[in-house]
Formats: C-alpha cells, structure tokens, sequence
C-alpha cells in the first residue's frame, strides 16, 4: 500500500464523527423517547454533553475531529515539499487555513448580523484552526522526540496550573475545577473580548486552547507513523501498535483523572488522552478495515458526509433543512403520535442533509479549507 495516498479510512471516520451533529444524535434521542424512561437511558444521554466533569460520546465529537484534522497533516505536508512548495508557501497556507476556519466560526456566530454588541468570537471553527495551526507549526520545526516532550510539558503544565492557580474572583477555597473556581473561565472574563457561552465562561476559550494543541499533535503523531514504509511495518502492525498505544494513554488518563477531572469544558489534561485514545483506536480500526484488509464498499455513506465535513457544520446553520423536511413529510409526521412524528421529522431533515451533500460528491465539489 501506497503510505502517501488518500486514506479512505480518514475521510470515512471524519464522516462518522460528522454524522452526529448533522442529526444523527438526535435521532437516536428520538427513538429512545419512543420507549418508556427512554428521556434518562444511558444511550439519550450520551448523546448530549455532560454539564461539568464526566464524558459522554458526545464529548468525543469535537476533539475526534481535531485529532483527525492532525492525521491528515503529515500526509498534506510531504506533498507539498515532494511538489516542491517554499516554506513561505507552505507557512501562509497555515495562516489561511486557520484565517479561514475563525472566520466561518464568526459567520455561524452571526457576525453578519452585524450584532457587533453580541458576537461571540470564540468557536469551535476558530478553537480547531488554531490548535491545529500551532501543532502544525511544531510538525514542521521539531523532531518527534521534542514534539513529545512539548506535548507532556503543555499537559503537565496545564494541570499545575489549574490546580495551584484558581480564579482570583472565585473567593478562598474555591475548588479549582469548579465552574466558578477555574482558571480558564478567569482568563475569559479578563481577556475574551464579545459575549461568552455561558455568560462567563467559554469552552473554546483562550487558555484551554492549550492543551487542545496536543489534541491535535496527537492525531499529527498517528498521521507520523501511518506514513512509515510499508516495508519497514506493516499495516496490520501499524494498527495493533495503535490500538496498544490508544489502551496506554487511556489508561494514564483515567489515572490520572483521580486528581485532574475529565473535563471538555476546561479540555482538562486528562480529557486529551482518554478521548486521545478513543480517538487512536478508532482511527486503527478503521484503517485497518479499510486501508489494510481493502473491504471499503460499506463506507460510501460516511465518505459523502466526511469529504464535506466544514461544509454542512456551516450549512446547517445557514440552510433551513428542517424547514424543509417539514414541507416534505409534515403532513405525514401530523398524523402520527407525536413522538413518532417527531421522529420521522429529525430523519427526514438527516436524509436532506446527506442527500445534499451526496449532490455535492457526485458533482466533485469539495469544500477545502
């Protein structure tokens, strides 16, 4: 296999994690409301964020993202240096790419709206374009060896930092990791310009972009090492590597999440290896499937939403798809109990989502950023 070619596995996973925010997860939150204590099963709550500490899946949909964004890195950067890209060339396309990414976040934020009073700067476009600008800088200008040391330095100092450091506002013995008591949430206040998430506190913040870096670098180590030759290591060994690996550093983040709670709010130290793991395991196990044994013909369907991925988080936002799924199958969904017509509703305006962005697959075009 070709370790330089387009991994279908990326795009593949890219679409499976994409899948539920276009609606997938509230779909399953529908069918659990079909049953009874459906609104309090494990599966309906897992798919919606935890208030404070803990992890739901939900919470693996961001950082998954990140992280796949970094593999990715390693294979666009040796193309460009094989075609012969100055460092300048190769320097301003991070730049735009990230210049890019914070302004789409600011249009799904309203900033057309011109509401300058009430725009919220921070997102989940712009916490992505920098986290991975700055792992991508690292890539580029330090071995993997120091890039490790840089990435346990950054967790490390990130975790004595909230610990010894709570918010000045907070009051004597305020808990550090407390919503009240944090850091990060201080470092918002003071220095976040526009309006937060929650009023004083925003989870793509300024601070915890921190150690989202290493999200990022994480997922440019797995991209690393999936470009070895195949000479040197196999696939099949590549992916059991990564799934020993992925068991390894969930392991020392469930440890160490005794002191330092999983939190994607603060995107605490110990959040970046436990869905760091779940994130390398996924990744070997697609790959696996799909790259190294070859059996790719079941994953058309995420492949559409993954080659597409920016371009329906922005489109949903902006193109009223359940609107239109209500002229569609209003009437049907009227005349069903209301949980069932709820249903038929969220899949209906899933299946316009997909649908689109399988027009867009057929006609080749792809939203690059």
């Amino acid at each position: 296999m070709n370790t330089d070619k387009r991994l279908k596995s990326l795009d593949a996973l890219r679409g499976f994690d994409m899948m539920f925010i276009m609606g997938f997860a509230t779909i399953v939150v529908s069918i659990c409301h079909l049953f009874p204590g459906g609104d309090t099963c494990a599966l309906a709550q897992n798919m919606e964020h935890v208030a404070w500490h803990g992890l739901h899946h939900h919470d693996t949909i961001f950082p998954l993202f990140l992280f796949i964004a970094g593999i990715s890195f390693p294979f666009s950067y040796a193309k460009q240096v094989a075609h012969g890209a100055s460092g300048k060339q190769i320097y301003l396309k991070i730049f735009k790419r990230t210049a890019v990414l914070i302004l789409l976040g600011l249009v799904i934020n309203g900033v057309l709206k011109g509401d300058w009073a009430h725009i919220r700067f921070a997102s989940v476009l712009a916490r992505i374009g920098l986290a991975w600008m700055f792992a991508a800088l690292l890539y580029i200008n330090f071995k993997p060896r120091a890039r490790a040391v840089i990435a346990a330095v950054i967790l490390v100092g990130y975790w004595l930092l909230l610990k010894f450091v709570p918010a000045p506002d907070a009051g004597p013995g305020a808990d550090p990791y407390s919503f009240e008591g944090n850091l990060v949430g201080y470092v918002d206040r003071l220095l976040l310009p526009g309006v937060k998430w929650n009023d004083s506190f925003d989870p793509e913040g300024i601070l915890s972009t921190l150690p989202a870096i290493v999200t990022a670098m994480l997922g440019m180590f797995t991209g690393e090492f999936v470009r070895l030759d195949e000479k040197k290591m196999s696939g099949g060994r590549k992916s059991a590597y990564m799934l020993v690996t992925a068991t390894v550093i969930t392991v020392i983040g469930l440890i160490w999440s005794l002191d330092f709670p999983i939190n994607k709010a603060l995107w605490t130290s110990t959040f970046v290896l436990v869905v760091g793991g779940y994130s390398l395991a996924l990744f070997a196990i697609f790959y696996y499937i799909i790259d190294v044994r070859g059996w790719n013909r079941w994953c058309l369907f995420f492949e559409v939403i993954g080659l597409n991925a920016i371009t329906i988080y922005v489109g949903q936002s902006l193109i009223p798809f359940t609107n239109i799924a209500k002229n569609i199958v209003g009437g049907i969904a009227k005349a069903c109990p209301p949980d069932y017509g709820n249903l038929l509703l969220v899949i209906g305006a899933f299946a316009l989502k997909w649908l689109f962005l399988y027009f867009l697959y057929r006609k080749k075009a792809f939203l690059k950023v």
